[in-house]
């Protein structure tokens, strides 16, 4: 990685990842949570300028900084915009200390043997230039587990290191990302056959050449560990997937070694109508209490 500094905070630094990366289809939904109705704004352009807006008050606000947030992840748009007349990626990392990452993939496949892969990332190599271009220090990408199916998560996690691969290329870190569905009834039997996916894949990487795993918070605490202390793993972190603030935080307590990415979770409560002090208010003790739970195993 270029800078070293960064790469200190993402593998020591205490603290969680921000995940800002709603793209096109959930932006509505998170909208609708944060007080914003589709009546708010008339086509695409303008949902993303209020979802932009959105995402530059939780930046700006005074407890979101690289004592708590080590990184976050940032949606195409949102990389490509700026925040008080600064780019994106530059003002989050030289204005709060915040390493950025950018969401690469654009969408879901159907579901096929139990999953859903990534849909083809057309111009990867151009949007991975780009991103470097706009100090990002590294990538997201996100596919979907429903079901314990062997050949169906074997699929996901190869296709999720290929292209892990590819972005390494760029020097870029890849946050790796098989979320699985929190609503399953084989969940348990799902990540015992992720954690064979991955450590297969993981032994296969070259000395020097690191990822990031981002997981769903898992039946089983600890399950996730042996990945945790893995040569090749930068960091392990996980999302809430669904569950509440406070559950995604009492799961995410009892796993050593993992930090939250959360996205929701992080903008439970968090409204467009409230005065700066309550919203500050509000999001000082969401990240606190995220803080918390990450340090916490």
């Amino acid at each position: 990685m270029s800078n070293s500094e960064q790469l200190e905070q993402i593998r020591n630094g205490k603290g969680f990842i921000a995940a800002l990366d709603q793209s096109g289809g959930s932006t509505p939904k998170a909208l609708r949570l944060y007080g914003v109705e589709e009546d708010a704004y008339s086509n695409d352009e303008e949902m993303f300028d209020q979802i932009h807006q959105m995402r530059t008050r939780i930046v700006k606000a005074p407890a979101f900084n690289g004592e708590k947030v080590i990184g976050a992840i940032l949606f195409e748009k949102t990389m490509d915009r700026e925040m008080d007349g600064v780019p994106s990626g530059k003002f989050i990392w030289e204005d709060s200390g915040v390493v950025p990452f950018l969401k690469i993939d654009k969408g879901l496949e159907d579901e096929a043997n139990g999953v859903q892969l990534m849909k083809h990332i057309d111009g990867l190599d151009a949007l991975l230039k780009r991103g470097v271009e706009k100090g990002m220090f590294g990538t997201k990408m996100r596919s979907v587990i429903s079901a314990a199916s062997e050949e169906g998560i074997a699929a996901v996690v190869a296709q999720q290191f290929d292209l892990g691969r590819q972005i390494l290329g760029h020097g870029l870190m890849p946050i790796i990302e098989p979320e699985v569905t929190i609503s399953i009834a084989d969940k348990a039997e799902a990540e015992t056959i992720l954690l064979a996916e991955l450590t297969k894949q993981l032994d296969a990487l070259p000395e020097g050449k690191d990822v990031m795993l981002k997981l769903t918070l898992p039946e089983v605490a600890n399950i996730y560990k042996p990945l945790v202390d893995h040569p090749r793993v930068l960091r392990v972190v996980a999302l809430s997937g669904g569950y509440s603030r406070d559950e995604a935080n009492a799961r995410l307590s009892t796993n050593t070694g993992i930090i939250a990415s959360f996205s929701r979770a992080l903008t439970e409560g968090l409204s467009a109508q409230q005065s700066d002090a309550a919203f500050n208010e509000m999001i000082a003790g969401t990240i606190d209490s995220i803080y918390q739970a990450s340090v916490a195993g």
